[in-house]
């Protein structure tokens, strides 16, 4: 059976398929909505947390128990929830364990635009990035896979395009096989005593070295090669950018971000005679593989700052002489209606409203946190 859901719910649904037991999210912008569908499962224990910390350490509770977890944030929300993170890289698991990430190139209703594909460098964690609904599924149940196969959590990062677009994804009965959890204590390996991570720490770099070699023959890694003048190695939604402006050159989809699959990457980059990286927001792509001796172009050209679109893709490509056919442009259209702005606004019902109201009749001075405290200012 086939639904069209977006990225949210496909992630809510793929853990229902991947047989996770408990959920927990803190609640933010663009990640809300997965725990909102994942109570739709009645299979799955989901609650809020306080905060993302919270949330994290129920999730890593659960997986203790042998349980699988899954937990939500918002890309700042890993900020918080960043102290048990790094320990749980230590640790490891027992139920697979998945972080979701929901970043926000361009800021549409965050405080920053932080590129959350770093954590996943400094914390030594693996991180899949889908670039569809139907992929969104599909990668999050093999993140529980890989975090079992790997004893380690591992990073599903969408962005806000990805998290809110709909298309059509192809639903899977739920794996019904799973072991009862229960929990049984492990000091020298839940317990991170200076002794005890004095020994764990090399088995993570072991772990790495072993998924380094792995995403070399991952099916979410894909090479598609055409025309050989221009190669670009890109991931998420801008994958499907550049497929759309430049249907002819060949690219590398990029479906594990960390660790990256080097000898396919220089595979690629032997096969084409220009070599490109399109990604929002940081080099991180670019600066890995410029690492490794390869050339390679990418934010010398593109905006380091906001999200890529199509056309602001195909103008920086143009600056360096490559332009595409006019029948695959898609020059910009100024628009005869003049639509009304949509500003953030507070839900309805909220019950903030009229403190806020209190509030701003005082001219007090007010500090808060999370956004909602924040559309106070408005």
């Amino acid at each position: 059976m086939r639904e069209i859901l977006s990225g949210n719910e496909a992630i809510a649904r793929g853990a229902y398929e991947a047989g996770v037991k408990v959920a927990s999210a803190y609640p933010g912008t663009p990640s809300t909505e997965i725990l909102e569908n994942v109570i739709f499962y009645k299979e799955i224990n989901a609650s809020w947390a306080p905060n993302e910390k919270v949330a994290l350490e129920v999730g890593i509770g659960a997986s203790f128990a042998g349980a699988r977890a899954l937990v939500a944030m918002k890309h700042v929300g890993v900020n918080v929830a960043a102290d048990p993170l790094f320990t749980l890289s230590y640790t490891g698991v027992k139920g697979g364990l998945v972080l979701v990430t929901a970043d926000d190139p361009e800021m549409h209703s965050s405080q920053n635009e932080q590129d959350n594909r770093n954590y996943a460098k400094f914390a030594k964690v693996p991180m899949l990035e889908p670039a569809d609904s139907h992929e969104c599924k599909e990668f999050t149940r093999l993140a529980f896979e890989l975090s079992e196969q790997y004893d380690t959590p591992v990073f599903l990062r969408t962005t806000t395009r990805i998290s809110h677009s709909k298309s059509i994804v192809t639903l899977a009965d739920p794996v019904c096989d799973l072991p009862v959890p229960a929990l049984v204590k492990n000091a020298a390996k839940q317990v991170m005593l200076p002794s005890n991570a004095r020994v764990r720490h090399p088995l993570v770099e072991e772990r790495m070295r072993k998924l380094s070699s792995a995403a070399n023959t991952m099916a979410v890694n894909r090479m598609e090669v055409r025309d050989t003048k221009v190669g670009i190695i890109t991931s998420g939604v801008c994958y499907h950018y550049v497929r759309e402006i430049f249907p002819n050159f060949s690219t590398l989809k990029l479906g594990m971000l960390h660790p990256l699959p080097m000898e396919m990457i220089r595979e690629f980059a032997a096969a084409v005679d220009r070599l490109f990286v399109v990604e929002e927001l940081d080099p991180f792509f670019e600066e890995q593989i410029k690492a490794q001796g390869i050339s390679i172009s990418g934010k010398d050209f593109l905006p380091l700052c906001g999200e890529l679109t199509p056309e602001r893709i195909r103008k920086a490509f143009a600056g360096q002489g490559i332009v595409v056919d006019s029948a695959t442009a898609h020059e910009e259209q100024s628009s005869a209606v003049s639509l009304p702005g949509r500003p953030p606004n507070m839900c309805p019902g909220c019950p903030h409203r009229g403190v806020f109201y209190a509030l701003k009749h005082l001219n007090a001075y007010v500090t808060g946190d999370i956004g909602c405290y924040t559309l106070g200012f408005l």
